[in-house]
């Protein structure tokens, strides 16, 4: 059996945080609202399901490349029943605590979805909003390219190579290290294990954030 890799051994400016399946669960509510998007345009619902996380709305649509179909258009109607449609969200085991302990000033949501989704989502499953969030019309190029990681990084006024990355998508993990950035995977949504060789946590509930006393950051299993 392969060991699980070490959480990194050092210390860090501010930690990034991917929002859907890292710091709260939504599955069931995105699920619920791409399942009837994919059934009346005449998809398989369960092969399709497992291609909508980690990747901005718009770029799944068009990737599908349906007939008579605006990505655009589409996007900003799943994106609207999804605000409404909030049932079921809730904080990852142990995030809200973990977030609590880390300064304003040092961490930052970097996510896929639409600015107004991601505070409806923030919202419902009460945790904090943060003071950088980056989201999906913040950037020109989408998880997997490094450019959310970069800019939520410029954003806390910090080098992307002192950050750490809390994701849960090979899509989020391979924007992290496109950016130059060390990655943790949260794999408590997982069905199947991913395809990487970063550290994995299954949620916050066994972790702690320490503050050093220079004001760097380090993340620890605790005892």
């Amino acid at each position: 059996m392969t060991a699980t890799p070490a959480l990194p051994q050092r210390d860090f400016a501010a930690f990034l945080f991917d929002m859907d399946g890292t710091i709260l669960t939504s599955i069931k509510a995105a699920e619920r609202v791409w399942g009837d998007w994919a059934a009346g345009h005449g998809l398989d619902v369960a092969a399709f399901l497992p291609t909508i996380h980690g990747k901005r709305t718009e770029e799944t649509i068009r990737a599908l490349d349906l007939p008579g179909v605006d990505p655009v258009a589409e996007a900003a109607r799943i994106t609207l029943a999804e605000i409404e449609d909030v049932a079921g969200i809730e904080a990852i085991a142990g995030a809200a605590a973990f977030i609590a302990s880390l300064p304003a000033e040092r961490w930052a949501i970097v996510t896929s979805a639409p600015r107004a989704l991601a505070e409806a989502r923030i919202a419902a499953a009460g945790l904090p909003l943060p003071a950088v969030l980056v989201a999906a019309e913040d950037v020109e190029r989408g998880k997997p390219a490094p450019d959310p990681f970069l800019l939520g990084a410029r954003k806390l006024g910090v080098k992307p190579e002192d950050c750490l990355v809390f994701e849960d998508t090979l899509a989020g993990l391979r924007s992290a290290a496109a950016a130059g950035i060390a990655s943790i995977v949260v794999t408590v949504t997982h069905t199947h294990p991913l395809d990487t060789d970063v550290a994995a946590v299954l949620d916050y509930v066994d972790l702690r954030a320490v503050t050093t006393a220079d004001g760097l950051l380090r993340v620890q299993r605790r005892p």
